[in-house]
């Protein structure tokens, strides 16, 4: 290694620059007042209520039956929600399926988002609990269940008293039978409310819906 050569001349003052340390946090954050404006707030999603293609009689396989129809025809037509049959059964109330921060914040809407009730809790209310005039509910398919001739009986099953609780001698032996002597409780469609308290046979083939039980604003972050 030969020798060491000369230092060079000395070069200009360098530049610095110092960010103090509350400015640099702050940048961190973004911009704003409170360092959140460029967080977007989302909108939580209204709830869908929906019918199945075809009308069902007291035996749907039970509850876990009637909700996997219910997902399943949600999923064949591009809805990511979860969907649970509208019906009380042995161990389920139909009032408690919507989860709790969504029954009375967001509106009940059809197919195709029109509102059908302001929110889940107005439908077990006595002076809310009318359908809005002239809002169809729809099938997963398209068809206005009140219009269509697939649906004869414009009955709906629910098995349930006016509040949303579970009525254990009429559910149609927790949605699994099927027989003449067997009840389960059912609404008229047609009178725009939910949750009439008739009883039918097991054995007829009513309207069944399908409710989405939380918004879907919920599983995004």
């Amino acid at each position: 290694m030969g020798p060491k050569g000369d230092t060079g001349d000395p070069g200009p003052p360098g530049f610095g620059i110092k960010v103090r340390p509350k400015l640099n946090a702050a940048l961190s954050l973004g911009c704003g007042a409170n360092g959140g404006s460029l967080r977007r707030a989302r909108k939580a999603s209204p709830l869908h209520l929906i019918a199945l293609n075809a009308p069902q009689s007291g035996n749907m396989r039970g509850i876990r039956g009637a909700d996997f129809l219910c997902f399943q025809q949600a999923r064949s037509v591009g809805l990511k929600g979860t969907f649970r049959a509208f019906l009380s059964s042995k161990l389920q109330d139909l009032y408690t399926i919507v989860r709790r921060s969504d029954r009375d914040t967001l509106p009940i809407v059809n197919l195709k988002d029109q509102v059908l009730f302001d929110s889940w809790e107005s439908i077990f209310d006595d002076n809310t609990g009318e359908m809005r005039s002239g809002v169809p509910i729809y099938s997963f398919d398209g068809r206005d269940v009140l219009r269509d001739s697939t649906w004869p009986h414009k009955m709906l099953w629910h098995g349930s008293s006016d509040k949303g609780h579970r009525q254990t001698d009429h559910y149609c032996e927790t949605w699994r039978a099927g027989e003449q002597a067997v009840t389960g409780l059912a609404s008229d469609l047609q009178s725009g409310r939910l949750l009439q308290r008739h009883s039918r046979s097991c054995s007829n083939a009513h309207i069944v819906l399908c409710i989405e039980n939380a918004s879907t604003s919920h599983s995004q972050k």
